[in-house]
């Protein structure tokens, strides 16, 4: 069986032509494999944001529950790592710069073999001490040194990051013609900010007329009206964001391509997601990680060609989250699926549309709301004030570019925590959740409980909480809290238990 996981970074569901028949982005090869696969309507966030979303993928466990951003534990039994051991080739390409930062360690070396093209965000390649000499002059949101050095070393567009991770991946199968038993994880940062795309794509959505200043490609993560940032700078985001989707869909047509131009694309089994939404001034909002999880966030693409075409061209209404993936390509490799996956193998709705998956979808940020959806309302339950006790339990105390708990060590404990490992654990007590970075105020906008019914009201503006139909969904999160394990002081921190 051969296996090809396309990953997206921050690829908008309603950007895409079969999620939304209004949008505006031109996504041609996309809208074309979406026609010869079959659509995933239900498809939902699990842990957020990046690698946390990576941990979910490649162990078919919610990472959030437990700990923020960090590495691939010792004790985490992963998808490529029961492939090899099962006879399946596995091979990673990626732009993704956050797999070589602290924080995102082990993860990369799951794979016999891995390709990492440099140069995304901040990424610490172009070594010069001098100031680069393409600053802009004037900007709004942020700019960073270190990548306007970077974008030096691409002057055309085959030269970018994302363009290389596919066409390194299309390398890879011209070497490994005809070959079978192979898992391919093709993993492209962009469409993710900073929002940098030659002209030719602007020029497709009015150019780079609008915009009062020099540049503006990686907004803040703030509200709107915290920032100075006008109305036709937001406009100019957000076309750029397309204009970057619109580029990032033309390099993965030039994969589908190669598939079918090596006769490997009939019988092999091809999944195209994403790891997390993104707002782009909707509801006051730019960037992500600081909010609740609307769906702007967290109702996310699925795109599934099987094996030889099944259900090609049909919907999928059945719930369904990334720690599913792990599952489902066991399942098709015949591979026996761990106890200790959450997740569920999605081979069974290839052949029968009745075929279960879950009742509820469980996702959120470590150390912030929890969420849950059965596909008729969304709940989001706040943390009480204090948000304690909060803990993050993990053998590599890492987290997104810096160590953990250094500021508090005499209050780290050790100790077996999980049911599922003996391995021993440090327990670390968090104050400010780990990926808020930019607010001295990390749990401002998500302090109030909300509750919407989004069959009625998808936008998710008339809030239901209070309700009694908010203790229909207490329940059913009290209930999924059990069922996936999580630490019994999360009751506490939610309110849930006194």
């Amino acid at each position: 069986m051969r296996t090809v996981l396309v990953l997206m970074d921050t690829l908008r569901r309603e950007a895409l032509s079969c999620y939304n028949s209004d949008t505006k982005v031109k996504t041609p090869h996309i809208d074309s494999f979406a026609k010869e696969s079959t659509v995933f309507n239900q498809h939902w966030v699990g842990s957020t944001p990046c690698m946390p979303a990576r941990r979910d993928i490649l162990t078919g466990r919610l990472n959030f529950l437990e700990r923020s951003w960090g590495p691939i534990e010792p004790f985490d039994i992963t998808l490529p790592q029961l492939l090899k051991e099962n006879d399946i080739y596995t091979h990673i390409t990626t732009d993704h710069c956050h797999y070589l930062r602290t924080g995102g360690e082990g993860y990369l070396q799951q794979f016999n073999t891995w390709d990492y093209h440099r140069g995304q965000e901040g990424d610490p390649w172009i070594s010069r001490i001098d100031e680069p000499d393409n600053m802009p002059e004037s900007f709004y949101g942020r700019i960073r040194k270190q990548y306007q050095w970077n974008r030096k070393m691409w002057p055309n567009e085959e030269d970018m990051p994302s363009p290389k991770t596919f066409s390194s991946a299309c390398d890879w199968l011209d070497g490994n013609k005809g070959k079978d038993n192979f898992f391919l994880m093709v993993e492209a940062f962009d469409p993710h900010e900073p929002f940098d795309v030659p002209d030719k794509y602007m020029d497709m959505y009015g150019g780079n007329t609008g915009l009062d200043r020099d540049y503006y490609e990686t907004p803040q993560y703030k509200r709107v009206s915290e920032v100075d940032v006008t109305d036709e700078a937001v406009d100019y985001l957000n076309r750029r964001y397309s204009a970057l989707v619109t580029m990032t869909d033309h390099w993965f047509g030039k994969l589908i391509n190669k598939l079918k131009e090596l006769n490997m694309y009939e019988d092999t089994v091809v999944i195209m997601t994403t790891d997390h939404g993104y707002f782009l001034g909707e509801r006051d909002y730019l960037g992500k990680n600081y909010m609740h999880l609307y769906n702007e966030l967290a109702h996310l693409p699925l795109i599934i060609k099987f094996p030889h075409g099944e259900r090609a061209g049909e919907q999928v209404n059945q719930i369904t989250q990334n720690i599913d993936v792990m599952p489902t390509v066991l399942d098709f490799n015949g591979i026996k699926i761990p106890d200790t996956v959450q997740g569920v193998s999605l081979r069974p709705l290839a052949y029968d549309s009745n075929a279960k998956t879950k009742e509820y979808a469980l996702f959120g940020y470590h150390g912030m709301a929890v969420n849950i959806t059965d596909g008729k309302c969304t709940y989001f339950r706040s943390p009480i004030k204090e948000n304690k006790p909060c803990y993050e339990y993990t053998a590599f105390p890492t987290t997104i570019r810096r160590i953990m708990g250094v500021e508090c060590p005499e209050k780290i404990e050790m100790g077996r925590y999980f049911k599922r490992t003996q391995y021993p654990l440090f327990r670390i007590p968090i104050d400010k959740p780990g990926i808020i970075d930019q607010s001295e105020e990390p749990l401002k906008e998500v302090s109030h409980t909300r509750l919407f019914n989004i069959v009625e009201d998808y936008k998710q503006t008339n809030d239901l909480s209070g309700t009694e139909l908010e203790e229909k969904y207490k329940e059913m999160l009290l209930h999924a809290l059990d069922e996936y394990d999580a630490p019994e002081e999360q009751k506490v921190r939610l309110g849930l238990v006194k």
